[in-house]
């Protein structure tokens, strides 16, 4: 059994009010030196078998085309064992 995680943030350059909110909140319950927030969202898939090569590449696709916007968000796909 393998388990895949996808993290999918925002780009850089894409504004982000959710984690600024987020930023000035920390401020103010006294959580000093917070210089940026970015959110994002993450999607834990588990997969009987085994993860070859095909399966990690279609993997790779969906979270490109399904999971996440590519014109404005970046994913990082881990794989990780689930045994």
């Amino acid at each position: 059994m393998a388990r895949v995680v996808v993290d999918v943030t925002l780009k850089p350059e894409i504004l982000d009010p959710q984690g600024r909110a987020v930023q000035g909140a920390l401020g103010r319950l006294g959580l000093a030196g917070v210089t940026s927030v970015r959110q994002g969202k993450q999607f834990v898939i588990e997969l009987e078998g085994t993860l070859d090569a095909d399966r990690r590449a279609s993997l790779d696709e969906l979270a490109a085309t399904l999971l996440s916007n590519p014109v404005i968000e970046d994913f990082t796909l881990t794989v990780e064992d689930a045994g």
